[in-house]
């Protein structure tokens, strides 16, 4: 094979190996996001649970101060039947008094309502941080694996980059501005082999002139439908 077909093959084999690490990069991303998206979920929800709770015992406080200012007013209302000098009066202090313990009757059917729901949410809460602490774990396991593979993937792109740089250190700069200008549209499938008598960048059937050229591997041929540079792969990797 032509001394510059080969670094441009081998050139391709590279820039293929340094575009695949975006991709490993981000699948070991997505697994750190996912453990950490359901790390946030189980927190919203023990936020969520706590201000539940944070309302209903609010709401409580509330019923439980009225019923001891209805309780004082009772009393009130027991100290004023003394004083009672017509039937109207009582009447009206009869009412007020009815009045009263229908509204400490439903404070107090409030309090047990709510006492249950926060009786419900503790347990929920339970449940809820044994989930936080689960997906927080997760997280733990997915950061430490990220950091062993990304450690990895760093060594394996800087030796590719070197041999990159070597490689391209050695090559034509005419040959390589050639390459450049093609992988620009063509990303990776710049130099692509031919099989079947067909580019395997297009997919189209080269004629013979141009299939024979390529046999021969003495010069740099591309493809005449689309473009990309071919060449021949050896007996041994073809399929």
């Amino acid at each position: 094979m032509n001394k510059y077909l080969k670094q441009l093959v081998q050139l391709s084999t590279i820039d293929q190996e340094i575009d695949d690490f975006g991709p490993r990069i981000e699948k070991i991303e997505r697994a750190l996001n996912g453990a950490q998206d359901a790390k946030n979920e189980a927190q919203a929800k023990m936020d969520e649970l706590a201000a539940q709770t944070k309302e209903a015992r609010l709401k409580k406080s509330q019923h439980e101060l009225h019923l001891a200012e209805l309780s004082d007013k009772i009393k009130d209302i027991a100290k004023k039947v003394g004083a009672i000098k017509s039937e109207k009066e009582q009447k009206a202090l009869q009412l007020e008094e009815e009045i009263c313990k229908e509204q400490c009757d439903f404070s107090n059917e409030e309090i047990n309502r709510l006492d249950k729901i926060i009786d419900s949410k503790n347990s929920y809460v339970e449940e809820a941080n044994a989930q936080l602490e689960e997906a927080a774990q997760k997280v733990e396991e997915a950061q430490t694996a990220i950091a062993s593979a990304m450690e990895s993937i760093d060594k394996e792109r800087a030796d590719v980059y070197a041999k990159k740089e070597q490689l391209v250190g050695e090559m034509s700069q005419k040959i390589l501005t050639f390459y450049e200008k093609i992988r620009k549209w063509a990303k990776n499938t710049a130099v692509v082999p031919v099989r079947k008598q067909a580019c395997y960048g297009c997919f189209m059937r080269v004629n013979d002139k141009t299939y024979a050229a390529v046999l021969k591997s003495e010069d740099i041929v591309t493809c005449p439908h689309c473009g990309r540079i071919l060449y021949k792969e050896a007996e041994t990797a073809q399929v």
